[in-house]
């Protein structure tokens, strides 16, 4: 989310009502706002989990930059790091505390954060953004594609009205910035010029799931799983596809195709429903 207001970019034209520029969008009803309150059983679901979890594809060890959601710190993405640790990848925790929105400093100090993790390690940086978290990384994949192999979102609001969430009132009350912005909604809802993923669930209660969703192309998927918005960091779902993301030899990278019994946990949608 840049800090700065951004030229007005024209919006394309949607040609089908199945593109995800809704800006009717209404935020998730009382009802999936309640169901968040399954998030410690996603994570209960993820320590049961750990075993098979390790047995993931092996990371080769490239960085990876990990950003929470609003109102998080590093604290809420530990589990997400660790297995990505133990999968062998170089994890970097964000580092600045609580994350309040694009505040005075903040973008500045990712993109030095990304930069430096490219020179010491002398490999591209993968990208993670958990809901706010995945705007400052695709936002630093369109300003530093060089640097950066490639983005995964985890129900991050990037297209469709910005309203359309049960959070943008804490947003605009923390961050200071208002959440209806249509030109900067125009520049946050183009896709990295790098491979992104953008993993998200209808279930969610916090954003409306539309919002999540890209049209794909070569270089851009969606992952339908069936978690809550507050527990996708430690979903064991999530996370599988997540680390499958991660795995692809650089310069590689395909569309996810979950194959097998796989096919009935996730769904990979060319459209909006």
């Amino acid at each position: 989310m840049p800090a700065s207001r951004p030229p007005r970019i024209p919006r394309r034209p949607s040609s089908t009502p199945d593109t995800p520029d809704h800006d009717d969008l209404r935020a998730p009803n009382a009802w999936l706002l309640m169901l968040e309150g399954r998030a410690p059983w996603e994570y209960a679901a993820l320590l049961a989990a750990l075993p098979w979890m390790r047995k993931l594809p092996r990371g080769d060890g490239h960085p990876v930059l990990v950003f929470p959601g609003l109102g998080a710190n590093d604290l809420s993405t530990a589990p997400l790091r660790a297995l990505l640790d133990a999968l062998g990848y170089a994890t970097q925790p964000w580092g600045q505390g609580f994350n309040f929105g694009p505040r005075t400093g903040v973008l500045e100090q990712c993109k030095a954060r990304l930069q430096d993790l490219q020179r010491r390690h002398h490999r591209k940086v993968s990208l993670v953004g958990w809901s706010l978290g995945g705007i400052y990384a695709r936002e630093l994949a369109k300003e530093c594609p060089a640097q950066t192999r490639c983005v995964v979102t985890l129900g991050t609001p990037f297209t469709g009205h910005p309203r359309a969430t049960n959070a943008w009132r804490f947003f605009e009350m923390v961050s200071g910035h208002t959440a209806h912005d249509p030109a900067l909604m125009d520049a946050i809802r183009e896709a990295p010029p790098v491979p992104t993923t953008s993993i998200y669930s209808k279930t969610d209660g916090v954003v409306a799931w539309r919002c999540s969703v890209m049209e794909p192309s070569p270089l851009a998927e969606n992952i339908e799983v069936q978690a809550s918005h507050i527990g996708l960091g430690f979903n064991p779902m999530a996370l599988f596809a997540l680390a499958d993301r991660l795995a692809q030899p650089e310069g590689q990278w395909q569309h996810f195709e979950p194959k097998g019994s796989r096919r009935w946990f996730y769904k990979t949608p060319h459209a909006v429903d």
